[in-house]
């Protein structure tokens, strides 16, 4: 069966579960595979539990099927790939603008601060959490109708390659790398690798003709990448760009982002307009934030969206997702950033940790995953840093920590964590939460 004739069949039954726990009535089941799952085992399952059809990849469910369940299996070479090749089928039936945004820190954020701006003027399909990998793109592709305007797909990787192959599956007509940093070296393999592999978007962008690329023109690595076949929309915090940039600047951090922005000098004088300034009080933690703000106005300015609804849309803008939140509790006040860690985004937040006002100051740092063999250094580095910023109290929690030798309290896990504060009830503290997802310090915020 053709992926053409596949997604005919996906037009009379437009539902594919991967699921076979949840298997709606004249459903498509999906059988994928994993490290230590194989759907395949459960494909029969999902048609007597109520799907039309189920695609496999394994010839030997097939042949032990009985005659009439033959019928209703489709036999292919991959399903993954499939699940891929009928996203892109789908979404090539809508002649709509889709934004890819990929980057090492910040992409989730300024994929939802970018689909709240233009939420103002479209109807808007995005990435509903972080489902930005091979599976959760199609997911987020089959998704769209005929009554969305433009599409948001937020794309992550953690191998060369990863990016390429989103970038061929969702097609986007423009794109966005928020910036590059040391994150999943165990499977880039080194720094170069991971700026090559989130350039995959650019290279896809560069090839495809007429895309437009939304960039940081203060961030070298992303402007020495950019082929020159793209339009680009640029943005910076750097007063000397104003001429051809969306630009910004930070009034305050205390603890909220407030800052100030104003369109391109360019941009104006093609309207016989004057420059003016807009100033924006954000519900987000960190000053590294406004390279996501002046990121999602320039997205917003470019499909037409009025700078009072993207002012709107930006101040109301309130994170639950475990990323740069702040939580006030009875006994203390908590900077929560729980969901990820790398070495670029943990140094940013303790280095705004730092400005923050308020005293003592307590941070509980879970290790940083996926780091490969420069991980041991990375987190020295880390330690290192926390010693430069004079913090109060500092508890260090994971593996990699616990063979540092420092100053810091340390705890193998986030249980020990917890033993630890129901025993010493930490009150009055002004504290930072960060780790990789793994370490589970989300779950520290209601005991403390």
């Amino acid at each position: 069966m053709t992926i053409k004739e596949l997604y005919k069949l996906y037009q009379e039954h437009p539902c594919i579960t991967t699921d076979s726990r949840d298997c709606p009535e004249g459903s498509i089941f999906l059988a994928l595979r994993g490290d230590r799952f194989d759907g395949n085992q459960f494909a029969l399952k999902a048609l007597g539990q109520g799907c039309a059809y189920a695609i496999v990849d394994d010839p030997a469910v097939s042949c032990a099927a009985a005659p009439p369940l033959q019928e209703r299996l489709i036999l292919v070479d991959d399903s993954l790939q499939t699940f891929k090749d009928l996203a892109c089928e789908h979404r090539r039936q809508f002649q709509i603008p889709v934004i890819g945004i990929t980057g090492t820190n910040g992409k989730t954020t300024t994929k939802e601060l970018v689909a709240t701006v233009l939420s103002q003027k479209y109807n808007v399909l995005y990435t509903q959490g972080n489902f930005n990998n091979d599976v959760g793109v199609p997911k987020t592709l089959l998704r769209l109708t005929k009554d969305h305007d433009i599409a948001v797909i937020e794309m992550g990787a953690s191998h060369p390659g990863d990016i390429r192959t989103l970038a061929e599956t969702a097609e986007p007509t423009c794109g966005l790398i928020t910036n590059v940093g040391r994150a999943h070296l165990e499977g880039f393999g080194s720094f170069r690798n991971v700026v090559k592999t989130k350039g995959e978007l650019y290279d896809f962008l560069g090839r495809r003709g007429e895309s437009l690329v939304f960039i940081n023109a203060d961030n070298e690595r992303l402007t020495d990448i950019l082929p020159d076949t793209v339009w680009v929309a640029p943005y910076s915090t750097n007063p000397e760009n104003a001429g051809d940039c969306t630009t910004g600047e930070v009034i305050a951090c205390d603890p909220f982002l407030r800052f100030r922005w104003r369109e391109s000098d360019s941009n104006l004088e093609d309207r016989g307009e004057e420059p003016q300034w807009y100033e924006v009080q954000t519900q987000l933690i960190g000053s590294y934030n406004i390279d996501n703000m002046l990121a999602a106005i320039a997205v917003g300015l470019n499909f037409g969206v009025a700078p009072a609804d993207i002012n709107r849309a930006l101040a109301a803008y309130k994170p639950s997702n475990n990323r740069s939140q702040l939580t006030v509790t009875e006994r203390n006040r908590l900077v929560v950033d729980a969901y990820n860690a790398n070495p670029t985004s943990m140094r940013a937040a303790l280095e705004n940790f730092r400005l923050m006002d308020g005293s003592p100051k307590m941070a509980i740092l879970g290790m940083m995953g996926e780091l490969g063999k420069s991980s041991r250094k990375e987190h020295q580095k880390i330690v290192d840093f926390i010693g430069e910023i004079g913090l109060d109290e500092v508890w260090l929690v994971g593996a990699e920590f616990q063979a540092i030798d420092c100053p810091y309290r340390k705890f193998a896990d986030v249980e020990e964590v917890k033993a630890a504060i129901l025993a010493n009830q930490p009150q009055g503290y002004h504290i930072l939460i960060k780790g990789s997802n793994s370490t589970r310090l989300y779950q520290l915020p209601e005991l403390l």
